[in-house]
Formats: structure tokens, C-alpha cells, sequence
């Protein structure tokens, strides 16, 4: 029977397990830092019905989608979290307390081109607060204080959290008679880090009709947060806007509320920026907005975003309920970790803590180890294979575990166990319990180091 070549589907990621290890570190550090903050875990399904995942569909979402018909249902795989979020907020809202704050990491599909960096199967980790009728600014301002606190516990240290508020820019545009052409600016704006103000400047001239002493005060306006030496001088120079349009005034107040609460979070002044280009490509932004960047990587873009948005469920019911929030591209960002080199090699990635090496025919006695072990919760493998002792402790070694423990004929007469070090060779003849304390130890050491060296 002819074999079939083993493959990966372009744009699916499959790691080996020392990489693997280190991705579950992430997840394990994102799932424990957003329940510290309150949030409750969430799980929706992968497949949804496709009218329910296409209620604000159109344009690159539908081109995208992966959807297919089976027994006469017409099926999709969830593009992202928000839309799953939006239906299961609806469905079971008499169900709820609101606000209602939830956490969820998974995957999502996206039928576009694989490239360096872009999946089509990839991990999403979201936040979200969800309101009943109305949800105070103050949430706004908690959400840059997670993402503080997501990266600092992952490692990083030199990275921004921009925000904006798309009212600030809607306001603003309304007075200048551009209402009606808002949302193409805001596209068009949000590019102006990537393609340079020339570009914008055509863009908005050339594509959008826009006079050139109108495109030349947008480009001003966006040049306020760039040339304000903090968030709280930029406010002072948007408040010479103040009283020419109601909606601008509120996006002003606001920022000023996130802006004025984030010290209270403990999100450290270089860490944080107002930045006015910042407007997010999706239409269902309605306030605040953010965008994550590390400061070494610019070419890499945004690791985190996100915004408030006036009605997240308004597709699938006629309650109004506002919410904020964010996302991590997470396949992306560990990706991009991994090709920088930039996760820390020293943080133990093997599949046990220790080895067991039974060195006689009777292995009850090691059998009795790995129990003990596992019970004071230490990862036990045993080596129930033969061959030479050589060999034996070349697997620890190729696996990367911490440490081989050998059970001979002297060690089982003697009550004790010998264990090495695979790290630094040092041996010791220790009773099982002393051996445990051992161990421990020195895992808690190999433990202590960052996930991300930053």
C-alpha cells in the first residue's frame, strides 16, 4: 500500500514538545493573570451556524469565513472570540450578572493567505466587560492596567499600551464638515505609522475627495499626540477643541477618565501613551481604543488590541449591552517570540521533573518512588525499558529532564535514592524524602526565571 507524505497545512502551526511547553506557560500565565482580575473563564463552541457567526458579516469576513453544508446545515468555524461572545451574552443574558466579565482563550479560523507570522488556524485571548443598558468609562481605564499586568507577568518590560477614542475623532471630524466621510479617515488615519503622512495625505486628497487644507488639518490634529511630551499634555491640547462638538467633548471626558485612573492601576507613565492615529479598522469600535506594541519590535505592529464598542449584542437582541475590551493575537506573538529569540531558554520545558531509573528486575520499589513523587507534586516518568545505563540516562538528557534517580540493588538495601542533577552533574545519595525536598528546590530556582526575556 503506497504511504502518504506526512504534511502541515500552510498557516496551521504544530510545535515540538520543548515549544509546546513553553506556549502552555503562556497560556497558563494569561488564564492566571486575568482571573486575578476578575474575570471568569468562558468556552464557546469552534462551529456556530453560519447566519448566527455572519450576523454582521460582509466584506473580508464572509471572504474569509471557513463555512461549509452538512445534513442540509449551513455551518462555519468562528473567525474570532467577539461574535461567539456577543451570541452567548444574548442567549443567556436573564442568566447573567452584569457587568459580566469574561476571559477566553482559543482558536479561530481565517480562510486568508498564510504568511510569516499570519495563521489561519490561530489562538485569540480575550477580555471582556460587558454591561447591562450602560457600562462605566472607568472599565475603559482598567483595561490597559491587564494588559500592564499580562505582559509584565509574561516578561516583557519595554512595550506601550496606546489609546485613543474614536468620539475625540469623530468629533473632531464633524466639525470640520466630514461626517459623512469619517469612517474612511479613520481607516486611513490608522495608517499613517505604517505608510507615512505623504501617503495618508494622497489618500485622503486623491481616493476620498478630501481637500487638501482639510487633509493638511487632520494630519495636524494627529500630530498633537506625537508632539505632546505626556497623556496629560495631549489632553490639555485637546481641550482647546472643547465646546465645538458635543460628541468630541464626551470622547475628551472619557480619556481623561482613563488617562486619570491608570496610576491607580499601577501602570507606570512609560508604559502608556495617547496617541490620536490610533482608530482600530473595525466599524463596531465606538470609544476607547487600544493598541499594544513593543518598543524594540515596531515592524512586528500591534500584539494587543481592542476598544468599547456602544452594543455587542445587538444582532441577537434588543437589549442595549455596551462593552470594552481586548485581544492578543497569541499564535502570532509566540511566533514572533520564538523567531526573536526571545523566550527563555532556561525555563525547564521537559515532560517530568525527574526520572525514574529502576536498576533491578523488582521495579515495585521505584513504582513506589513515582507515586510518592507524584503525589507531593513532582512529574514523575519511569523508564521501564532495558538497555545499557548509558543509554538510559541519555534519554533524561535528550528529553531535558531536571533530574535522573536511580534505584539500585544499594540504594533499595540502603532506604535511599541517588539522584543527579542533568544540569550540573552533582550526585547525591539522600533519603526519598530528603531527595523530594531536593528536587523541589531546585525546580522552584529553575522556575523563577521570566517566560519572556524583554
Amino acid at each position: 500500500m503506497p504511504t502518504v507524505k506526512p504534511r502541515t497545512l500552510s498557516g496551521f502551526m504544530e510545535l515540538l514538545p520543548p515549544a509546546q511547553r513553553q506556549f502552555e506557560r503562556v497560556l497558563e500565565t494569561l488564564r492566571q493573570t486575568y482571573a486575578l482580575c476578575g474575570f471568569a473563564p468562558l468556552d464557546t463552541p469552534l462551529m456556530e451556524a453560519a447566519e448566527v457567526l455572519l450576523a454582521k458579516g460582509g466584506g473580508e469576513t464572509e471572504k474569509q469565513i471557513y463555512r461549509f453544508q452538512k445534513g442540509g446545515a449551513d455551518l462555519a468555524l468562528r473567525f474570532d472570540l467577539t461574535v461567539p461572545l456577543a451570541k452567548y451574552v444574548a442567549l443567556h443574558s436573564a442568566e447573567l450578572s452584569f457587568p459580566f466579565r469574561r476571559y477566553q482563550i482559543g482558536k479561530v479560523y481565517r480562510g486568508e493567505r498564510a504568511q510569516r507570522g499570519r495563521f489561519r488556524e490561530f489562538y485569540q485571548a480575550d477580555i471582556d466587560i460587558i454591561g447591562d443598558g450602560k457600562l462605566s468609562a472607568a472599565n475603559d481605564a482598567e483595561i490597559p492596567a491587564v494588559i500592564y499586568r499580562t505582559f509584565s507577568a509574561l516578561g516583557l518590560r519595554k512595550f506601550h499600551i496606546r489609546v485613543n477614542n474614536r468620539k475625540i475623532l469623530s468629533g473632531f471630524y464633524a466639525m470640520l464638515g466630514l461626517t459623512d466621510k469619517s469612517a474612511d479617515i479613520m481607516r486611513t488615519v490608522d495608517k499613517l505609522e505604517k505608510i507615512g503622512a505623504d501617503k495618508v495625505r494622497a489618500i485622503l486628497t486623491d481616493d476620498f475627495s478630501i481637500a487638501a487644507a482639510d487633509a493638511d488639518k487632520i494630519l495636524g490634529f494627529m500630530s498633537l499626540s506625537a508632539d505632546a511630551p505626556n497623556p496629560a499634555a495631549v489632553l490639555d491640547a485637546l481641550e482647546a477643541y472643547r465646546g465645538r462638538n458635543p460628541l468630541f467633548d464626551t470622547g475628551l471626558d472619557e480619556l481623561a477618565t482613563v488617562v486619570r485612573y491608570l496610576g491607580a492601576f499601577g501602570v507606570p507613565a512609560e508604559n502608556f501613551a495617547v496617541d490620536l492615529t490610533i482608530a482600530r479598522g473595525l466599524d463596531y469600535y465606538t470609544g476607547t481604543v487600544y493598541e499594544t506594541t513593543l518598543d524594540e519590535y515596531p515592524e512586528i505592529g500591534s500584539v494587543c488590541s481592542g476598544g468599547r464598542y456602544d452594543n455587542l449584542a445587538e444582532y441577537y437582541a434588543d437589549r442595549n449591552l455596551p462593552g470594552v475590551g481586548i485581544s492578543i493575537g497569541l499564535t502570532r506573538l509566540f511566533y514572533i517570540l520564538q523567531e526573536k529569540g526571545l523566550l527563555n531558554p532556561e525555563l525547564p520545558t521537559a515532560p517530568a521533573d525527574a526520572l525514574i531509573l529502576p536498576m533491578t528486575d523488582d521495579l515495585a520499589p521505584a513504582i513506589s518512588l513515582a507515586t510518592m513523587f507524584r503525589e507531593n507534586g513532582v512529574r514523575a516518568q519511569l523508564y521501564f525499558e532495558g538497555g545499557k545505563f548509558k543509554k538510559k540516562v541519555g534519554y533524561a538528557d535528550k528529553l531535558g529532564v531536571p533530574y535522573a534517580v536511580f534505584m539500585g540493588e544499594d540504594e533499595i538495601r540502603g532506604g535511599v535514592v541517588t539522584c543527579k542533577d542533568m544540569a550540573t552533574g552533582e550526585q547525591t545519595t539522600l533519603s526519598a524524602a530528603d531527595t523530594l525536598t531536593r528536587i523541589r528546590d531546585g525546580l522552584a530556582r529553575r522556575e523563577s526565571g521570566r517566560i519572556i526575556l524583554g
